[in-house]
């Protein structure tokens, strides 16, 4: 008997070892099936809003498969949202909208719009005038539709002499509205072969495109973009050579003291007298 009594205990000790493992086991099921239970679903309660598919350009003709319906928060519905895609058919879009954000009827155009394009998105008091730019001076991959430019245009003198010395550059336009941008082919003189051309169509007022069919008929015209932060309108003199070589110049300070020179300019019978 004493000799058996270590072959008990050691059976024993399988047996309470080969239980605890099977609760272990079991155990360990359990949490296993908690952890991959499916979640619950959550439903979001609130107002269906008709928002963009996809990224969509001003101009742009709306369609239903354009436009997809997302629940929004009642508290955080925005104004002249549409809830109803069909009522969107048709409207043209004024600016650019990107994928998921809310249609709004401050983004739309008048009802009675029926056709996109530039004419869909331009000012009914102003006209759409295209002017053909070089790849280099129009900024090419920078003016896109919607930004804003000024127009200078540079001008040989009118009074016929030839030189550096008698060309001006002007600013013509300012603050001006670019609503398409294209490229055209066109033939150059001879038996060339036809080159790109960029053709930028600018929102001017009437007596603004008289400007710039001058501009562009009699120099050439170049395009600086403008911040969307400043809409301030400045006048310039223009610049030609002579002044563009005295910019930045250093000028020598007058000594203390020194007497300013005077003549008298006599132009008919008027006389004055100018300091300097």
């Amino acid at each position: 008997m004493g000799q058996k009594r270590p072959l008990v205990f050691l059976g024993v000790a399988l047996g309470i070892a080969l239980v605890t493992t099977f609760l272990v086991y079991q155990w360990l099921q359990g949490q296993r099936m908690v952890e991959v239970a499916a979640p619950e679903e959550v439903v979001i309660e609130g107002v269906e809003v008709a928002v963009a598919k996809a990224d969509i350009p001003w101009g742009t003709l709306l369609t239903e498969d354009s436009i997809r319906m997302v629940p929004y928060p009642e508290d955080s519905v925005p104004q002249g949202h549409f809830t109803d895609p069909k009522s969107l058919k048709g409207r043209v879009i004024l600016t650019n909208l990107k994928k998921h954000e809310a249609v709004l009827s401050s983004k739309l155009a008048p009802i009675d719009i029926k056709t996109g394009g530039v004419a869909a998105v331009m000012d009914p008091n102003k006209r759409a005038m295209a002017v053909k730019v070089n790849e280099i001076v129009g900024l090419p991959g920078f003016v896109q539709p919607g930004d804003r430019v000024d127009v200078m245009a540079t001008f040989e003198n009118p009074t016929g002499k030839k030189g550096q010395d008698d060309q001006i550059t002007k600013v013509v336009l300012e603050n001006t509205l670019v609503l398409a941008t294209d490229t055209q082919m066109q033939r150059a003189k001879g038996d060339e072969a036809p080159a790109p051309v960029k053709v930028i169509t600018l929102e001017v007022s009437l007596d603004e495109a008289e400007k710039l069919a001058m501009a562009e008929n009699g120099g050439k015209l170049r395009l600086a973009l403008r911040s969307p932060l400043n809409p301030d309108i400045k006048k310039t003199k223009g610049a030609d050579f002579k002044s563009l070589m005295t910019s930045h110049q250093l000028v020598p300070p007058r000594p203390k003291g020194a007497k300013k020179n005077t003549i008298e300019v006599i132009k008919g019978t008027e006389q004055k007298t100018v300091k300097f």
